[in-house]
């Protein structure tokens, strides 16, 4: 059964990381390459999107941690699950803070309602997402030596 919950935290928190880096390193940068007005919308679009589905995604992969932390508390890789976990309650932290308020915002921009800083908040959102993500990784990484 451990080794159920390691694998499947894993493959979880990774899957997390995969789409959190792909919005860093490849989703934003294509749209903030496409012309007019393509980037507000797309990023309104995924802030939607992407603001739905994370909170359960983020607060499963912590759940599924703790799980793990105290299911395996005195085998040799608990210490790096339980830093793991707390990394993730950062980010979770981090995430409500700091990066939800400047998403909830700029998931209801549209062409014809910017605000006049509209840049400057997406590039705060870019720098503090970029830091969310190592923060992640390092968790997935974390995880993947203890299991």
């Amino acid at each position: 059964m451990l080794h159920s919950l390691e694998i499947a935290t894993t493959v979880v928190v990774g899957l997390m990381v995969g789409v959190e880096f792909s919005v860093a390193f490849v989703l934003n940068p294509i749209l903030s390459a496409l012309p007019g007005d393509s980037a507000v919308r797309g990023r309104a679009h995924g802030g939607r999107m992407l603001g739905a589905v994370m909170p359960f995604w983020y607060i499963g992969s912590l759940i599924l941690c703790a799980l793990w932390a105290v299911s395996a508390w005195h085998d040799q890789g608990a210490g790096l699950v339980v830093i793991a976990g707390a990394l993730l309650i950062v980010s979770v932290i981090m995430s409500v803070a700091l990066l939800v308020p400047i998403n909830n915002r700029g998931k209801t921009w549209t062409p014809e309602n910017l605000p006049a800083d509209w840049q400057e908040q997406m590039n705060r959102w870019d720098r503090l997402h970029y830091v969310r993500v190592a923060i992640i990784v390092a968790a997935f990484a974390l995880l993947a030596a203890a299991g």
